[in-house]
């Protein structure tokens, strides 16, 4: 067990979690003229985030760690932005938000890769390197989105 990948796969596993509550929060809130195509683009967003927690999950068991699973502990270890809920976020500010924790979480993947080949761990570093993939291609639709 390697303590430095299973506390990795936590901030990871928080970090999804979070973008997809975030996700939700945009798909249900968004008003504005071109709503559809913001709504569903959010809905995209959700369900890219939420497809890769249970195999972060699973992933974290797998190498003899325990998955966070309680809401004060994925606040605490989050790398995203959690988005506030009192403010009101035009679609613009909303694909901005989304846009930089779609880097952050790219940035996060990036370094579990490394650590993850440098502890000898091959089967993480492929579970976030082909999750990375994911993110790179939702954060290229929010910066064409943005324009």
């Amino acid at each position: 067990m390697n303590r430095s990948v299973i506390e990795h796969l936590n901030a990871e596993l928080a970090t999804a979690i979070v973008l997809a509550l975030n996700a939700k929060r945009y798909h249900w809130t968004v008003t504005g003229p071109h709503f559809r195509d913001y709504h569903l683009r959010f809905e995209d967003l959700y369900n890219a985030a939420d497809g890769t927690v249970d195999e972060l999950a699973e992933r974290t068991r797998m190498v003899g760690g325990i998955p966070i699973h309680a809401p004060a502990q994925i606040e605490a270890q989050t790398k995203a932005a959690i988005s506030n809920p009192s403010a009101h976020l035009d679609p613009e500010a909303m694909l901005q938000e989304a846009l930089a924790n779609e880097e952050a979480v790219i940035a996060l993947m990036h370094e579990g890769i490394e650590l993850a080949t440098g502890a000898g761990d091959p089967g993480t570093a492929d579970l976030l390197t082909r999750f990375v993939q994911a993110h790179q291609k939702e954060a290229w639709f929010l910066r064409e989105m943005l324009g």
